[in-house]
């Protein structure tokens, strides 16, 4: 055989065995909108789109991949309930490529000295369309979605096994969904068989909604509350799938119901000293006369609803309050160490004292209505 011929054979198995597959090789997914998608069958280099998708990427330990951020990521802002980002300040430093929100800047993202080979997208409509963006950047645009922990674990997990599968994280993904559900199910375990007669009435106020808001403003389905298996006075239906919603109650209402314990969701400490829920807890005759208040049954708790939801908050917050109502069965749970338990699995980190520093000391502790 030819010297030369022999040398170009020998050259292209060499390359058939070094590299199994070529960096221009693609395959289709499905993303969460049901789009089809071609990418590239290895992913190196990611942008996270939307509320809550680089949280999504921190959760499955890929924000290495991530080669800018928006503009919520470059804040310095003294309050933060963002675990993933308090884990992660490097990602002040990363490039901008748009607006929080879904606001992205086709042309930040195409002059982006590392570009993107697949953009992660939440909230499919949010600022651009993912397939105007695709267009736009001719840049794979795959879609995530959002839910809630009751009723939506099913979609929480879907996404996160469609991401890990896309960036090369299948094993962590399976083991972060596993992770959530172990713990759910506990929460629920333990509180399963208590009687109706002896279940503690509860409300949450101050509950964030684009912002932080007084004490009106709560949720009929606090996933914290629907897993210890609590009675939230608050709550429109019976029924456990409800999804979750925001509401503004009266404090007529609030003091009507008078239940048997009150939990102050902390972003409302933004409010500054003379506004917000504690405050208004302090100092209006109508919350003064609640029974909660005059026992001092008031607790607070992490704020969870921050550039979307914060699953490990949820949890974190359902094992303090789950001790709050039945101590006896969560004996062996310290509520503290029991959250940077979930922060260290889930961001990688344990930021707890973090988040408690931000909002006055008053995590996971009684607050004082002096």
């Amino acid at each position: 055989m030819n010297y030369f011929l022999k040398i170009l054979l020998l050259s292209a198995l060499i390359v058939c065995f070094a590299a199994p597959y070529s960096s221009a090789e693609t395959r289709v997914i499905t993303d969460m909108a049901g789009r089809k998608v071609e990418i590239p069958m290895v992913v190196e280099r990611v942008l996270c789109s939307g509320p809550g998708c680089l949280r999504y990427l921190t959760y499955l330990q890929g924000q290495n991949l991530v080669v800018g951020v928006d503009s919520i990521e470059k804040r310095l802002n003294r309050f933060d309930a963002r675990p993933y980002a308090l884990a992660n300040p490097q990602f002040r430093e990363k490039p901008l490529f748009g607006d929080f929100r879904g606001h992205d800047n086709p042309e930040l993202i195409l002059g982006l000295k590392d570009q993107p080979q697949v953009i992660f997208k939440t909230f499919k409509n949010m600022g651009y369309d993912a397939d105007e963006l695709q267009e736009k950047t001719g840049i794979p645009v795959v879609c995530l979605s959002y839910a809630n922990l009751v009723s939506g674990r099913r979609v929480i997990y879907d996404s996160l096994m469609l991401m890990g599968d896309i960036i090369g994280k299948k094993e962590r993904a399976t083991a972060l969904c596993n992770f959530m559900e172990k713990n759910i199910n506990d929460l629920e375990q333990r509180t399963a068989d208590i009687q109706k007669s002896k279940q503690y009435s509860v409300y949450i106020g101050g509950i964030a909604k684009k912002g932080p808001h007084g004490f009106q403003s709560t949720e009929p389905g606090y996933p914290p509350f629907y897993f210890v298996n609590a009675i939230n006075v608050a709550r429109s239906s019976g029924k456990k799938s409800k999804p979750l919603q925001h509401a503004n109650v009266s404090r007529e209402q609030i003091v009507s119901w008078n239940p048997d314990i009150l939990f102050v969701d902390l972003s409302s400490t933004q409010l500054g000293r003379n506004a917000g829920a504690v405050y208004e807890l302090r100092t209006d005759p109508a919350y003064q006369s609640l029974t909660a208040v005059k026992k001092g049954d008031v607790y607070g708790v992490l704020p969870y609803n921050w550039y979307t939801m914060n699953y490990g908050s949820i949890i974190a917050n359902a094992y303090f309050i789950g001790k709050v109502l039945y101590p006896e069965r969560f004996a062996d749970i310290d509520p503290k160490i029991k959250a940077d338990e979930i922060y260290t699995f889930m961001v990688g980190k344990p930021v707890l004292s973090l988040m408690d520093k931000s909002f006055n000391g008053l995590v996971f502790k009684p607050v004082s209505m002096n």
